[in-house]
């Protein structure tokens, strides 16, 4: 097994965190993982992503070409992304900022609205752990419970309701 994705959003949307959290829970399950970052500029407005490599063997490269799976939170990193991803793959795109969708028939579409439900939940912060669930739902590719104990480690003693938030989020992510 192998799975390349890219994680993509507007500099402070948490596409970065998406892909950290992700190699994280990977990493506890025992996987072969890379965490490549594409930041500078970007983060100020432009679109900063994050590629993710898992494997079950070793990872030769940790760039990205033609993903399996792409996270859009905006316009612009779909726009960018959304032609390169593999026959047969997933894009996963927040309808709420992504007005402009243009499908392709080989690939596999998940349109949730994230701002929405992470406004609902309480925090425009928590928009990335919703994609994180709709990742779980989709791929299978790790346990709720591991990204959970990785959330709770990381946020909780900093900062519990934030941490409590970002795990409902990742479960409306799941049940979307």
């Amino acid at each position: 097994m192998k799975m390349e994705m890219i994680f993509s959003g507007f500099g402070g949307q948490g596409s970065l965190t998406i892909g950290r959290f992700i190699a994280q829970a990977c990493m506890i399950e025992g996987k072969h993982v890379t965490w490549f970052p594409s930041y500078g500029p970007e983060m100020r407005g432009g679109t900063a992503n994050v590629s993710v490599v898992v494997s079950d063997k070793p990872i030769s490269s940790p760039i990205v070409s033609h993903p399996c799976l792409i996270v859009a939170l905006n316009q612009p990193s779909l726009d960018k992304f959304g032609p390169i991803v593999k026959s047969k793959g997933i894009s996963i795109v927040n309808s709420d900022l992504c007005p402009s969708i243009v499908k392709r028939d080989d690939v596999d579409y998940v349109l949730a609205p994230m701002n929405t439900i992470a406004t609902e939940i309480g925090s425009i912060k928590t928009l990335n752990m919703v994609a994180i669930g709709l990742v779980i739902a989709k791929t299978g590719l790790f346990k709720f419970e591991t990204i959970e104990k990785a959330i709770i480690s990381s946020m909780g003693a900093k900062n519990k309701e934030l941490a409590e938030m970002n795990v409902k989020a990742i479960k409306a992510g799941m049940e979307m």
